[in-house]
Formats: C-alpha cells, sequence, structure tokens
C-alpha cells in the first residue's frame, strides 16, 4: 500500500466519518486526491455506514459453519436493527459468509477488531518485533518504524474486521459489512465469534467486538 500523508487521511475521515483504513485505502486508490476518495466512499457507502454506527443493533443471527472434513467449527452473532433485517435473505446470506471466512481464513482470526486486542497483546508483539529488529543493526529511528510497521500488520492479520474477505480478497471484512449497511439500510456489527478446531483446548474462547 503507498505511503499517504496521514494528515489527508484525517481530514478525509473528518469529512466523511468513514474509517481510517477505508480512508487510507480511497487515498491510495486515487493518488492522494481528496475530492475523488470522499467521492469514492460515497459511492461504496461507507460514509452512509459510518452514520449508522451509533444506532442501536440488537437484532439479528447466530451463524455456523463446519469445515475441514468436520475438524474446525464456527459460531458467529451478526447484528443488525431489526427482525425483519434479520429474516432478509442477503443478511443471512452475510452471516453465513462471515462464518465461513472464519472457519477457513489462512490465518485465523482472534478477535473482532483492532480494539478488542488486549494491550498485553500488542506490548508482547512490539517487544518481540523491536528485539528482531535491534538485530539487524539499522539506525534506532528506522528500527522504530519498522516495529510499528510490523505491529499495524500484525493487529491487521488478527482481527476479523481488518482481514481480506476470503470469498472477494478486494475487500476486507469490515468492507464488505459496509457495502451491506449502504444496500440494507440498517446498521450491521459483529458481536462475537468462536472458532473450535478439533483437539485444541481454548478454541471456544469467545472473540468479542461491539455490543
Amino acid at each position: 500500500m503507498a505511503a499517504i500523508d496521514p494528515g489527508l487521511v484525517k481530514q478525509l475521515r473528518e469529512q466523511t466519518g468513514a474509517g481510517m483504513m477505508d480512508c487510507k485505502q480511497a487515498l491510495v486508490q486515487h493518488g492522494g486526491d481528496l475530492e475523488k476518495a470522499a467521492e469514492w466512499l460515497r459511492q461504496r457507502g461507507v460514509a452512509v455506514a459510518a452514520k449508522k454506527a451509533g444506532r442501536e443493533a440488537g437484532e439479528g443471527l447466530i451463524g455456523s459453519y463446519v469445515h475441514a472434513g468436520g475438524k474446525i467449527g464456527v459460531l458467529v452473532e451478526v447484528n443488525c436493527e431489526t427482525d425483519f433485517v434479520a429474516r432478509n435473505p442477503e443478511f443471512q446470506n452475510l452471516v453465513k459468509d462471515l462464518a465461513m471466512h472464519v472457519a477457513g481464513s489462512a490465518t485465523p482470526p482472534r478477535y473482532v477488531s483492532r480494539r478488542d486486542i488486549p494491550a498485553a497483546v500488542i506490548a508482547k508483539a512490539r517487544e518481540q518485533f523491536t528485539a528482531e529488529a535491534a538485530q539487524s543493526g539499522k539506525p534506532e529511528k528506522m528500527i522504530a518504524q519498522i516495529v510499528e510497521g510490523r505491529v499495524d500488520k500484525f493487529c491487521a492479520e488478527i482481527a476479523l474486521l481488518d482481514q481480506p474477505f476470503i470469498k472477494d480478497p478486494s475487500l476486507t471484512v469490515e468492507a464488505l459489512i459496509t457495502e451491506k449497511v449502504a444496500k440494507i439500510g440498517e446498521r450491521i456489527a459483529v458481536r462475537r465469534f468462536v472458532r473450535y478446531r478439533l483437539g485444541e483446548e481454548d478454541a471456544g474462547s469467545p472473540r468479542r467486538g461491539e455490543p
């Protein structure tokens, strides 16, 4: 992903209300052009989804998926605003797709979003990356940049919403949900998921997102 001025990302986020990663992606795709990036976000419905983010999502479904000959199983809870949408085939298919993604992803997600990753987990990863980078002999300032880049990548790999969607890697899971929000017209949120792998003792721990 090309380097983009963080100030532009912040400005676009303030203008549209979209998430930081979505704003960065829009700017990368349009060469840093703020107006074109904002229009792209509007067309994809990201700005619309952001406006719905504060709404209560108390309905929804629990979806399941069994993978790899019965050796991996997933339960995922996805919330929406009304029971009417919960019965919508498009919403139901989304829930199934998300359960399938959690089951089949090459890097199994451990948390719903970056916000759910415990500070201790990030600190441990940063400590490990720092020790590894220190052995490279590079300047301290460069080491700090390398470490932060690796921490960012680490968080993206284990957070469900940041992962490339298994059926369409050009979209993140968050972008997929955003498209559905724009189309269906209600807030949609992954609340939690649990991934079981045959023989793993701690695989059943729930991974929680927003309520």
